[in-house]
């Protein structure tokens, strides 16, 4: 949003107002029946789940964390650990609309950065790789979603509406509306190939892609050919090696009895005794 600067007779750039503490926290309340099949009703949201109940501690700890009440937002938040099973340091910034669903395991360092409509699974681990002081957490951009059990690792960035598959390690930048998956995580699908679902997150986890199985698929493929040409090759020639011999030839070979005139039927030449011929 712009206006017209009177002074200078250009557009001045007019930056929103953060919304109060208060008001986040009703997003946040808001926000789960859109990203939730089972959640049915408000006062169910705010009595029974602990993803909106760790992020309404760290919104008044962080509160206190900015106003440099760092004590008081430290003891708060391990409060909401207590009670919960979800650590988020009071010194993280998260956005509007943040959900943590089926709320355990999940661990928010203090640098991190998280944008607005992002969605993390249990056990994600948003950490540090580093004792250096300054950034060392990962920054979520807007309408991340992070699987089950995923862990992002350093001071890297996850584009806007990246997912990440579960039990991923992530330890490099992800571009924006990508899929990464696997250890180390790599893209595995454009957002082209995604599906669109109007106004809510895709849930299909199990529709996520399998690159190694894909190399093996690729890799047996590969041999079949070659096995092929082998065949074809070994028709027109006669093997110079054994392992050129084809499974089918050799199998033959050891069942064929061996003749006084084959080189492999006659023994080794037994050694010669010092102390004389053998009896």
């Amino acid at each position: 949003m712009t206006a017209i600067d009177a002074s200078q007779g250009i557009p001045a750039r007019v930056t929103p107002s953060t919304p109060s503490v208060l008001a986040m926290i009703r997003e946040d309340i808001a926000c789960v029946k859109a990203r939730d099949p089972a959640a049915r009703f408000t006062a169910e949201i705010v009595l029974t789940y602990p993803g909106v109940h760790a992020i309404v501690w760290h919104r008044l700890s962080h509160a206190l964390w900015t106003r440099r009440r760092r004590f008081p937002a430290r003891f708060l938040s391990w409060l909401g650990r207590f009670l919960t099973n979800v650590d988020i340091h009071p010194g993280a910034t998260i956005g509007r609309r943040f959900f943590i669903d089926h709320g355990a395991g999940v661990v928010i360092g203090e640098t991190a950065e998280i944008g607005d409509d992002v969605t993390l699974y249990h056990g994600v681990t948003l950490g540090g790789v580093s004792w250096r002081p300054g950034k060392r957490h990962p920054t979520l951009e807007n309408g991340v979603l992070v699987g089950a059990g995923a862990k992002i690792l350093g001071p890297i960035t996850v584009g806007t509406g990246a997912r990440i598959g579960a039990n991923s390690v992530v330890i490099e930048d992800v571009p924006p509306e990508m899929t990464v998956a696997g250890i180390p995580g790599k893209i595995v699908k454009a957002s082209s190939d995604r599906r669109r679902i109007a106004g809510r997150i895709d849930l299909e986890h199990h529709l996520m892609p399998d690159p190694v199985g894909e190399a093996i698929a690729a890799l047996v493929d590969r041999i079949e050919f070659l096995e092929m040409r082998l065949a074809r090759l070994s028709g027109e020639r006669q093997p110079s090696v054994d392992f050129e011999v084809l499974p089918a030839a050799a199998s033959r070979a050891a069942t064929e009895p061996r003749t006084a005139a084959d080189p492999r039927s006659s023994p080794r030449s037994a050694p010669h005794s010092t102390h004389g011929s053998p009896p």
